[in-house]
């Protein structure tokens, strides 16, 4: 257990860092703008300004989806870890993201735009439920919970290439979003999805003083009185908010939810009360950071932050496959 002041002054510095994180940001990009004259062009309001207008239409929007994005994947990864017991779970490799991409592609199809955040959630949770009862019924161990994500994700992924052949027209931009990137977001899809976002975080919040009685072991846990299913079905549902509600903006990001948590608990432990706040800190840094080097790296043209993070993420992924010196992880 870390040393709670070690952990308040790791938890100030990432707050710091965000900070850093989101003024990179607004200055960065295939034009740099320095902070001081960013900070003169919104104070000035001229609206015929291009520093302004870059800055708040272009930017700013997708800053926040970045911020927004990456702290829901990161706690969403961190609470499906915590009730899975399993330090490979995240939404994208269990197949939560799939899910919610699914049902936000039908619902973009089906149903008027201001539904997508809607469905993206109800597909991440009927996702994550059917996954974790595969996986409860065939034996709740490492391998079945991420080959039961990788067959629901197939059948899922079918499902899209279907709809992106039978209604061309109403999947536009189905390309981008299935890549998972930031470009282009709309604070207004940002906010349809911060209802979502913000019962996501409250929740989990709520859940971690039972998360780490849950971490003592289901039969230790149920000795001391707590309902370990009912724990379970609400980190579920806390970690769908979350993850439906970043995907129905951001597209398909991945393995955020799977590095970030991990990151978090050299930096403050293994306490959720703590650990939670860190990841989302955390994960808001690595993806405006990703984000920005992805759209600056090669420019004048732009990788879609989905391709860097799949790159990222699938050499972490092959670590964690592999194993630790100190015992292994998948078994």
């Amino acid at each position: 257990m870390k040393d709670k002041r070690q952990n308040r002054l790791v938890l100030a510095a990432l707050a710091v860092l965000t900070l850093g994180a989101m003024a990179l940001s607004l200055c960065v990009g295939s034009q740099g703008v320095a902070l001081p004259r960013l900070l003169a062009a919104l104070r000035a309001g001229d609206p015929a300004d291009p520093v302004r207008r870059i800055v708040l239409y272009v930017r700013l929007p997708r800053m926040a989806a970045g911020l927004c994005c990456g702290a829901a994947m990161a706690v969403a990864g961190a609470l499906l870890q915590a009730v899975l017991n399993n330090a490979m779970a995240s939404p994208n490799v269990i197949g939560v993201n799939a899910g919610a991409g699914f049902f936000a592609l039908l619902a973009g199809v089906l149903l008027p735009q201001r539904a997508v955040p809607g469905a993206a959630f109800a597909g991440a949770l009927v996702t994550a439920l059917l996954i974790y009862l595969l996986a409860l019924r065939a034996g709740l161990a490492r391998t079945t919970l991420v080959l039961a994500g990788l067959a629901v994700s197939g059948i899922l992924t079918a499902g899209v290439n279907t709809m992106r052949l039978l209604f061309p027209e109403g999947v536009t931009g189905a390309d981008g979003f299935l890549i998972g990137g930031l470009s282009g977001v709309s604070l207004t899809a940002v906010g349809s999805a911060l209802p979502y976002l913000a019962a996501g975080l409250v929740l989990a919040l709520f859940l971690a003083p039972e998360l780490n009685i849950l971490a003592l072991g289901e039969q230790t846990a149920a000795s001391l009185g707590l309902p370990v299913g009912r724990t379970r079905l609400a980190s579920i549902l806390a970690a769908a908010l979350l993850a439906g509600a970043a995907v129905s903006f951001a597209g398909l990001i991945s393995f955020v939810g799977l590095l970030v948590p991990h990151i978090a608990r050299r930096l403050v432990g293994v306490d959720h009360r703590v650990l939670l706040p860190a990841c989302a800190l955390l994960g808001a840094i690595f993806l405006l950071v990703c984000d920005t080097a992805a759209r600056t790296l090669f420019a004048p043209y732009e990788l879609p932050v989905g391709i860097l993070l799949n790159v990222i993420g699938g050499v972490f992924f092959l670590y964690l496959l592999l194993g630790r010196k100190r015992g292994r992880v998948y078994d």
